[in-house]
């Protein structure tokens, strides 16, 4: 579904992702955990075409978004990216929804405005992905007047209105209060007992372990290991990693 070889992110000097190559499969569920400025979210954001890479490749379904050809990065029209990326679906870590607009018109704003879909099939869709994240009583209620756990869920379901072949998740919960992370741990886990292909990066150590097939661990930049979860927790090849978990679940106790 998603394949990156030696990717490379670069701001000015500093480097944000070196030689970053991973693959996921069709169905498959990729939790990317590490240390806040490891490269994650710079990672996803790659991935959905917010930032362009320095050098490397990104294929999506076998098609290029980004590639490097004998050490140089081939163009690639930009029109052509965005068709491509529309098999992604992105929710952000600080939910990124139009305050102008209620529940509902936020869900149904790209189907109608980039899938071109009529008003009563939108609406519909809408409505029915506002059941789907528990919030059909919220349809036509304005982000602020929603809590922060209600903002995420719809930015969940805003993505899923695109009918996307794989699901970025940015740190979902890391913007909300402690009490109200559980209410959006369980939408994602429904679309993993649905088998949608996931990619997902989390400071959620417990939630990591029980979604995902696979863990990535990422620091300066680097991927240090992708393995089962319970290699990554219980006997990580690499001590940095052994060195973030052991603080992690020192924080969590």
């Amino acid at each position: 579904m998603i394949e990156t070889i030696n990717l490379c992110k670069s701001f000015g000097d500093l480097q944000v992702l070196k030689d970053v190559s991973f693959s996921i499969n069709k169905k498959e569920i990729i939790s990317v955990i590490g240390p806040s400025g490891s490269g994650k979210s710079t990672l996803l954001r790659c991935l959905i075409d917010l930032e362009k890479p320095t050098s490397g490749t990104i294929l999506i379904e076998g098609l290029p978004i980004a590639e490097e050809i004998n050490g140089k990065q081939k163009f690639i029209k930009e029109s052509v990216i965005q068709k491509r990326c529309r098999k992604l679906g992105m929710v952000f870590q600080n939910f990124n929804l139009y305050p102008h607009k209620t529940s509902l018109e936020n869900i149904i704003e790209a189907p109608l405005i980039v899938a071109k879909i009529d008003k009563k099939s939108a609406i519909q869709l809408g409505e029915e992905l506002l059941h789907r994240v528990g919030l059909e009583d919220k349809r036509d209620v304005y982000p602020a007047y929603l809590s922060g756990g209600q903002k995420q869920r719809v930015a969940i379901a805003r993505a899923l209105a695109m009918r996307p072949d794989v699901m970025l998740f940015d740190e979902p919960t890391s913007a909300l209060d402690p009490e109200l992370i559980g209410e959006v741990l369980t939408v994602i886990k429904e679309l993993a007992h649905e088998h949608m292909t996931m990619l997902i990066v989390t400071h959620e150590m417990s939630f990591a372990r029980e979604v995902s097939d696979s863990i990535i661990f990422m620091d300066h930049g680097r991927i240090l290991e992708k393995t089962s979860p319970d290699k990554m927790y219980s006997n990580p090849d690499h001590p940095r990693i052994k060195t973030f978990l052991d603080k992690m679940i020192f924080k969590t106790d």
